[in-house]
């Protein structure tokens, strides 16, 4: 049972969250029969949008870089959770080697690489990390902000093995979503390789992540007897894209005006009054580059050279073709006056944690992994997790197990996405 947590959205539950604290038996067996018919992804954190009507999954990440914004109280949690990840591909456990993004100079990256290698250690594991710059020549200890060390050390490559000058590890753990392609040295190694090479992002498309999404979600809502678009954004994805000299447009403008009209006809059956806006980024990629908000299609000719430069290359200066329009999901949700989203963590099929993604300089329609965003731990709620006479079964809202569920309706996605794939 995951505990009850304070949230930034008060009040009582809505009708969905509620249906889904009332089904839970079903839920969780059902979640059971999909895991044991398919491979679940070594972990995932997941981007949710709570619009007070609708709770659905904005994003998917299979290779998770905010375990440092975690509440330390879910430590436990992540440790059991790596525990059983581990043993399921390497039994006897004799080494885990992590390889990070190659971002020396990001403080709070490396906190979260150091914060997962605590976890595996604490979960008895060997754990080393070793780092693809050509410049780490030798072992190299990093002080962190928070006081503590991280050293990253030179890969050595024997035959079809990959490890360090004193390490052969059983398993080669990545925390680099590969978006420039796979490095040589990581092809066609012996040892297991998770997540598998082809979640990075040089094959991976969200429009194709979205595409099971959309068949775990009907699937779902059948068994709850829901509308499967209160846990499912609308999309459409546009290939052969260029920002810089406008090639593609109509095509981009026709899948926004599409979504946008089916946006209409759904506000209008549930009484929704805010205007349908939609989501326009790269079908591949991450860290919140190239993405925008669009009310109408005729905003995509109306482009200025700014924007069209934001959108035209995403991380590692890869240029951007292949676009995904979808159904931009308010949230209603806030802190401190300030927007916020959830995002949920989980390891192996646990859900280990999460924090709130907040941002003072956007509003309720805009994306909010932006510059100028800061990270709110998701905090147990004390009256529930103590022993309290006083406190009710449903004193406090547990709003955090309809996170966990639409959570991990996308993990389960992103397993169908890569059993799809060939992983």
């Amino acid at each position: 049972m995951v505990p009850h947590l304070t949230t930034a959205l008060n009040g009582p539950l809505l009708d969905l969250e509620r249906r889904f604290l009332d089904a839970m038996p079903t839920i969780e067996h059902w979640f059971r029969a999909q895991w044991q018919e398919h491979a679940v992804p070594f972990y995932a954190s997941v981007d949710l949008r709570n619009s007070g009507f609708k709770l659905a999954p904005v994003d998917t990440n299979l290779f998770p870089g905010g375990f440092n914004n975690l509440n330390p109280d879910f430590l436990p949690l992540c440790v059991q959770a790596m525990q059983s990840a581990v043993e399921k591909i390497c039994p006897e456990a004799r080494g885990v080697l992590l390889i990070p993004e190659n971002h020396t100079r990001n403080m709070f990256y490396l906190q979260n690489v150091a914060q997962i290698v605590t976890a595996l250690r604490q979960a008895g594991m060997g754990v080393r990390v070793g780092s693809l710059l050509a410049e780490i020549t030798s072992p190299t200890e990093i002080d962190l902000p928070n006081g503590g060390t991280l050293t990253l050390e030179p890969l050595v490559r024997r035959g079809n093995r990959l490890g360090l000058a004193d390490f052969d590890p059983c398993v080669v753990l990545l925390n680099n979503d590969l978006s420039a392609g796979v490095p040589d040295i990581l092809k066609n190694l012996e040892q297991a390789v998770f997540p598998p090479l082809s979640a990075g992002w040089h094959t991976r498309r969200k429009s194709r992540h979205f595409a099971a999404y959309d068949r775990v979600a009907s699937e779902f809502a059948e068994l709850l007897g829901i509308d499967p678009w209160l846990i499912n954004p609308y999309f459409a994805s546009c290939g052969k894209m260029n920002f810089r000299d406008g090639s593609g447009e109509a095509c981009l403008a026709e899948q926004v005006d599409s979504v946008l009209k089916k946006m209409r006809v759904k506000y209008a059956e549930y009484g929704v009054k805010n205007d349908p806006f939609v989501i326009v980024k790269a079908d591949a990629g991450t860290y919140g580059m190239g993405i925008m908000t669009v009310k109408d299609a005729s905003e995509i000719a109306g482009l200025n050279r700014k924007q069209r430069n934001k959108m035209a290359v995403v991380k590692e200066g890869v240029e951007v073709s292949d676009v995904l329009v979808q159904e931009g999901v308010y949230t209603f949700e806030n802190i401190n006056q300030a927007v916020a989203e959830p995002v949920v963590y989980m390891v192996d099929h646990f859900v280990v944690g999460g924090f709130y993604r907040v941002h003072t300089g956007r509003g309720v329609d805009e994306n909010l992994n932006a510059p100028g965003m800061h990270f709110v731990p998701l905090a147990f709620e004390s009256c529930c997790t103590l022993p309290n006479p006083d406190c009710a079964p449903d004193d406090t809202p547990n709003r955090f197990y309809a996170y966990g569920v639409v959570a991990r309706l996308a993990l389960l996605a992103a397993s169908l996405e890569l059993e799809e794939m060939g992983a």
